[in-house]
């Protein structure tokens, strides 16, 4: 049952917001002046207050309501405080909510108001508290990560990324081959770099080879190296990337590139370690654990004859899927963080900004956009105008309007970030607000 704090020293109040309170299944405490509602709160668990602004007699100024207030956000910062006012200093109560206060309340009351205005609060406060239990769980389960594996440094929050990392971890120990999809700019490389630091043979060599960034006809040789004179410019034997991973891990970016030629060699030396230098005919054994990553369809490349589908099926022994950074938001601040130069922290506008794009570059776009505006920003902080996103695209599909528990569920999920909630919701951060206003909701405070 939620608890209510009424500090009032008018007993009639006290009384009867207690009956119309008890009625719903409220909870409530009595303090009669400040100095017994501050020790009421340390000696209790308490969900929302409700607060008078003048306690001494023959005082209307309302300063001794504003002192409350200030030591109540002091001392409980997450606390909802909501002030009984006269009309006569309804200015200062503006300017407490203004200060972090959920709401104010005329007297005389509206019963029905101030049971809307108090479940509200309550409501999103338990939503709040379930968000803190659950960081709380994804921060020990982090922890646990972290003391338990080696996780090559990688900055991440969101339990999107915490899943991927767990389950390469998991599967490190094995010797399977790991395939790792995702968009460009994701991070594959970071998942990688996890698996083979957690991998039997993560003391021996770490070699890695972009498919995309080499000529076709030069990727061969990169892979099982050449003997002198096996093509034009090999002018002596050179060692292949499968020589130097041996004993160790070999990462193949961009795999999809790799042409059907190099594709039939890859899959012997998957099935059984041998393998021919260009222009040798002298076979080669290497012990290879292979890690290969790709951003393209392989499924799709098979149908149309441009991937061979055992090899698929021999690279994908273990899928790691690496979400786009769109769909795990909840790494967008703390990667930002470590983006941004140290003397440079982020303001509230360029964290909202963040938080609303798209991100279609990935966490690649993030790093330079956030590299850039560190460097071009003139103020203390980084402003949302240092950022230079371009403007968000405009939806013209038809969006659902969102419900009162729809409402509360974007901005439980979003932690109490409007704007984030509003872009989960397909709004705009003013016209989340309106819609808030409309259903009596309130921001976290």
């Amino acid at each position: 049952m939620p608890t209510v704090l009424i500090i009032d020293d008018n007993q009639a109040v006290a009384k009867a917001l207690d009956v119309l309170f008890s009625l719903h299944d409220i909870e409530t405490l009595h303090a009669a002046s400040p100095a017994t509602g501050l020790m009421v709160l340390q000696q209790n668990a308490v969900d929302l207050v409700i607060q008078d602004m003048n306690f001494t007699a023959d005082t209307t100024s309302g300063a001794e309501g504003e002192d409350l207030f200030r030591q109540i956000r002091e001392r409980h910062p997450d606390l909802p405080v909501i002030l009984l006012t006269a009309w006569t200093h309804l200015g200062s109560a503006v300017e407490l909510v203004k200060a972090g206060a959920a709401d104010y309340i005329a007297k005389p009351w509206d019963d029905q108001r101030l049971l809307t205005t108090v479940n509200n609060l309550l409501e999103l406060g338990e939503a709040r508290n379930e968000l803190a239990r659950r960081r709380g769980r994804e921060k020990q389960r982090h922890d646990e990560l972290a003391a338990k594996y080696d996780l090559r440094g990688v900055v991440f929050a969101d339990p999107a990324s915490e899943r991927v990392i767990a389950l390469a971890c998991q599967v490190a120990r094995s010797s399977l081959p790991v395939l790792i999809t995702g968009p460009n700019g994701a991070g594959k490389e970071k998942i990688a770099a996890i698996v083979q630091a957690n991998s039997q043979v993560a003391s021996g060599p770490f070699v890695t080879l972009n498919c995309g960034a080499l000529p076709s006809e030069l990727i061969e040789a990169e892979l099982f190296g050449a003997e002198a004179g096996a093509y034009t410019g090999a002018n002596k034997a050179r060692e292949g990337k499968f020589e130097a991973a041996d004993g160790g891990t070999l990462f193949l970016d961009e795999i999809g590139n790799l042409p059907l030629a190099g594709q039939m060699k890859l899959l012997r030396v998957l099935e059984t370690g041998r393998f021919e230098r260009l222009g040798s005919s002298r076979e080669r054994q290497v012990s290879v654990r292979v890690i290969s990553a790709t951003n393209a369809d392989l499924v799709g490349m098979i149908r149309e004859g441009l991937f061979r589908e055992d090899l698929y099926y021999r690279l994908n022994a273990i899928e790691l899927s690496v979400p786009p950074l769109s769909e795990r938001p909840g790494d967008i601040l703390p990667l930002a963080d470590l983006f941004r130069p140290a003397d440079k922290p982020l303001a509230d506008s360029a964290c909202a900004a963040l938080l609303s794009h798209g991100w279609p570059g990935n966490v690649r776009e993030l790093r330079n956009v956030i590299q850039r505006a560190g460097l071009l920003s003139r103020g203390e902080r980084i402003e949302a105008g240092d950022l230079a996103l371009p403007a968000p695209v405009l939806r013209h599909a038809p969006i659902a309007e969102p419900d009162k528990a729809g409402i509360e569920a974007a901005l439980a999920r979003a932690g109490g970030v409007v704007s984030q909630a509003a872009v989960a919701l397909g709004l705009s951060r003013q016209a989340l607000y309106r819609r808030m206003e409309r259903h009596g909701l309130k921001p976290l405070a």
